[in-house]
């Protein structure tokens, strides 16, 4: 049975897409995740024989070499996300990051499968009407973006790979992350009832969790197709702005009011309109609309008051 290795498989994305495969593949996985935040993420699935879950860091080469050696696909989700975090720990973000994957680069077999989510944040901005897709220049403007674009060059040059620019994620997860730009104005509107707004205009693109769990799926199912490619993920029909994001939550809390003041900037200067439409031409379509992801979130939100990682 072909076997799947997947790095940080406890994570926010990582729960939601180990489910996914579980339930819908024939694949063998085996998780890789330092649990640091003592998560509890995978204990609904460990029922599965046909999952294996490791407590290691994918720094260790000595432990982590010989996995990639004896693995057909590999997803590598373990890293440290995000703009604030990486500036945070820089040491980490790199080791994390970057030279982890590259060990999986250099030592894994040609033949192996890598699957790797980078970001459209690597566009920073777009043309002059705002407009990025695969073929448009990069401009990444955070560490985390300028990593991610570094590292997806030499994947591209390693081959035998797909390349995820995956949208802003948004959705519940086993392990929940707050600071997603939907999940954070969401939770807010939620708890404090109103937000301020920097630079509201800014535009970028979104996908719910579930249609990036269903968008790795895909890949597996059609990789020799998609290899050796870039494709942007998102809701083609979801490039809006801050503002407009408040305003599709407002229907769901009309007690929620929102205020625009520009006295400062926003230190995420992303400005953008991605296409997704190389992605929809290879079969794939998006099931989970925004709209559907805010009900969700708020449903979710009534347990979640006191959350230990909602200043993630």
């Amino acid at each position: 049975m072909t076997k799947i290795l997947i790095t940080g498989g406890a994570g926010y994305i990582g729960s939601i897409l180990t489910e996914y495969i579980l339930k819908d593949t024939e694949y063998e996985i085996t998780i890789v995740d330092n649990f640091s935040y003592g998560e509890t993420s995978l204990n609904h699935l460990c029922h599965y024989k046909k999952l294996t879950v490791l407590n290691a860091d994918v720094r260790d080469n000595d432990f982590m070499i010989p996995l990639y050696k004896s693995h057909q696909i590999v997803i590598p989700l373990a890293a440290l996300v995000g703009a604030p975090l990486c500036l945070k720990d820089k040491i980490g973000a790199k080791t994390i990051n970057t030279n982890a994957v590259e060990t999986l680069l250099i030592h894994s077999d040609k033949s192996t499968k890598i699957i790797m989510p980078t970001t459209n944040s690597a566009y920073g901005s777009g043309d002059s009407q705002n407009y990025c897709d695969e073929n448009s220049p990069l401009n990444p403007i955070s560490i985390y973006a300028k990593e991610k674009v570094d590292l997806e060059k030499k994947l591209l040059d390693r081959g035998n790979c797909i390349s995820l620019r995956l949208a802003t994620v948004f959705g519940l997860s086993p392990r929940m992350r707050l600071d997603l730009l939907v999940n954070d104005f969401c939770y807010r509107a939620f708890r404090d009832k109103y937000l301020v707004l920097f630079e509201s205009h800014f535009k970028r693109n979104y996908i719910h969790i579930r249609d990036v769990s269903r968008v790795f799926i895909h890949c597996l199912n059609n990789f020799d197709l998609m290899k050796d490619n870039i494709f942007n993920v998102g809701l083609e029909d979801t490039n809006i702005s801050k503002k407009e994001l408040c305003i599709a939550i407002k229907k769901h809390i009309p007690s929620f009011d929102f205020f625009e003041n520009n006295f400062t900037k926003d230190p995420d200067q992303r400005n953008y309109i991605v296409s997704n439409q190389k992605i929809i031409a290879t079969g794939f379509k998006t099931k989970f609309s925004l709209d559907f992801g805010i009900q969700e979130l708020l449903k979710g939100y009534v347990g979640l008051k006191n959350y230990k990682f909602g200043n993630i």
